[in-house]
């Protein structure tokens, strides 16, 4: 027996055991995001010493170029342009996990600790010389990971709620800042440099050993996410109401945030910890979609944009390379005050 329903924002249909619903608008919306990621793409790639086109670098993408064009845009350009892709990506799908598990859209992995620890981390290990052997996307793994533990430890009372995840992680977010000050007072003058040019979020000279492990990390973590996300909507009702339609409350929240922290901890070591984008993305993608919580891969896809986007912005309008990190710390900031108004005039602010 089959069943199809139409209405204005969805599509439902049941054949059988098999039963799904399709909403146009967020497809629609999904596919101009994909479709814009690919132009920013290829329009970061024509920025550099060597002035290039769209087509120049299409056909040295595909081949069709000659050995020195393919040259500049395969192994000087391409990691520059994955790496900002795959963090705005990872950025993006983590910050709708997390604002959706504790149900508030200021809880991002900036506010809550995990960019913060995965940061202490790697700058521990370029200030005093040990980040060589483990290297930055291990040391940004563990910092995340174990940080992302942390909060979910210390939040832990008889279960864990989305309110107390977003208190702790702001405490742990001040100590991971602090302790990273500490850190940067301590090293040497070369090594505090380069850990400062890093912590604002950069993806200048990026390179393959930078993309490799965050491309490995997205094909294991965001199928996981998309996995796990069939339960977020029951989420959002409260932890009574979800245990009571069947939802595992808390190996779903735990397993939600090791995976968004999994995504943020590669993402920030390839690429730092680039602000405000997962943040900012999963807000833009809900209200493009309209819906009443952010969607994983429009988000995912609008964190991409905006890396993009701001790293063009960074290169092409400022009058210097601008690290990425600042541009979306500038784009940012007014949606996050946009943000805590709001929440201040529907009384969720505290």
């Amino acid at each position: 027996m089959s069943l199809l329903q139409i209405r204005s924002d969805r599509v439902t249909f049941r054949a059988g055991a098999v039963s799904g619903r399709v909403r146009p608008r967020l497809l629609l919306v999904s596919a101009v995001l994909a479709v814009l990621v690919f132009v920013l793409f290829c329009v970061g790639m024509t920025i550099g010493d060597v002035p290039m086109t769209v087509s120049d670098v299409l056909s040295g993408l595909f081949g069709g170029s000659d050995s020195g064009t393919g040259y500049i845009v395969q192994e000087l350009r391409l990691p520059r342009a994955l790496t900002g892709l795959l963090a705005g990506f990872a950025f993006g799908a983590s910050g709708a996990v997390f604002q959706t598990i504790t149900r508030n859209p200021l809880a991002s992995p900036d506010m809550i600790g995990i960019n913060a620890g995965a940061a202490t981390a790697v700058v521990a290990g370029i200030a005093f010389g040990f980040g060589g052997g483990l290297g930055t996307t291990t040391l940004g793994l563990l910092g995340g990971l174990c940080t992302a533990l942390l909060v979910y430890a210390l939040a832990w009372r008889r279960g864990t709620t989305g309110y107390r995840i977003l208190l702790v992680g702001i405490g742990i977010f001040a100590m991971c800042t602090s302790l990273t000050d500490y850190l940067l007072s301590k090293a040497q003058i070369t090594e505090a440099q380069a850990s400062i040019g890093w912590l604002v979020g950069n993806l200048a000279n990026r390179g393959w050993e930078h993309v490799v492990p965050l491309f490995a990390a997205l094909v294991v973590l965001f199928p996981l996410v998309l996995a796990l996300s069939r339960w977020m909507g029951t989420l959002l009702l409260g932890d009574d109401v979800a245990a009571g339609l069947g939802t595992p409350v808390q190996p779903v929240r735990l397993g939600l945030l090791l995976a968004g922290a999994g995504l943020v901890a590669f993402a920030t070591a390839s690429a730092g910890p680039i602000s405000f984008v997962a943040l900012t993305a999963p807000q833009i993608a809900q209200r493009l979609a309209r819906l009443s919580s952010p969607p994983i891969t429009a988000s995912a896809l609008t964190g991409a944009v905006v890396v993009l986007g701001s790293d063009i912005i960074a290169r092409e309008i400022t009058a210097s390379a601008l690290p990425v990190g600042i541009v979306t710390g500038v784009l940012g900031a007014p949606l996050l005050l946009w943000l805590l108004a709001r929440a201040n005039r529907s009384g969720s602010g505290g």
